[in-house]
């Protein structure tokens, strides 16, 4: 069933792709058409009754041709309200509907995004944001500078033992 024109055009119940909040919205459209139709439900069953009931007055009365109009009346009004509630039931499946899919999208939501605490941890290392590239960099050649200066001493050991072994 179409909605109403004012109502959010995700009618189909998948929220994928919305955010949280867009979806609140929706399901909140969702229920508040649902309360617009009970209230146009129940003003065309009374426009019903009240056809009906003058349709039983002008046969009380012997009136057929207005009988046979107000029977007229009182159908469509039927018909419409047969509608409204197909597309009321349709409303509130839809919303159950997403109830279920609510949280779902929450849990797919990022509570805290990687890249911005990544930022914001440069930023308190005293770097710009765009340098993470020299971290690397920096990291690579730190390895470099420690592996050389472990290998000098290293060699300097070894030639103070090869040197110190010889004159003893």
């Amino acid at each position: 069933m179409d909605i109403d024109s004012s109502a959010p055009e995700h009618s189909s119940g998948a929220i994928a792709g919305m955010t949280v909040p867009q979806a609140r919205e929706l399901i909140g459209a969702h229920i508040i058409q649902v309360k617009l139709n009970e209230k146009q439900c129940a003003a065309l069953e009374a426009e019903a009754a009240k056809w009906r009931g003058r349709a039983e007055l002008a046969r009380s009365k012997n009136a057929a041709d207005l009988q046979a109009e107000a029977e007229r009346l009182a159908a469509a009004a039927e018909t419409k309200l047969a509608a409204l509630k197909a597309e009321t039931a349709e409303l509130a499946a839809d919303i159950k509907r997403l109830f279920r899919q609510l949280p779902a999208l929450a849990a797919r939501e990022r509570s805290v995004d990687p890249d911005l605490l990544l930022q914001e941890l440069l930023i308190s290392a005293g770097m710009n944001p765009g340098e993470e590239a020299l971290l690397g960099v920096e990291r690579k050649f730190a390895a470099l500078e420690k592996d050389a200066a472990a290998g000098a001493e290293l060699a300097a050991l070894k030639a103070k033992l090869a040197g110190g072994g010889n004159g003893a």
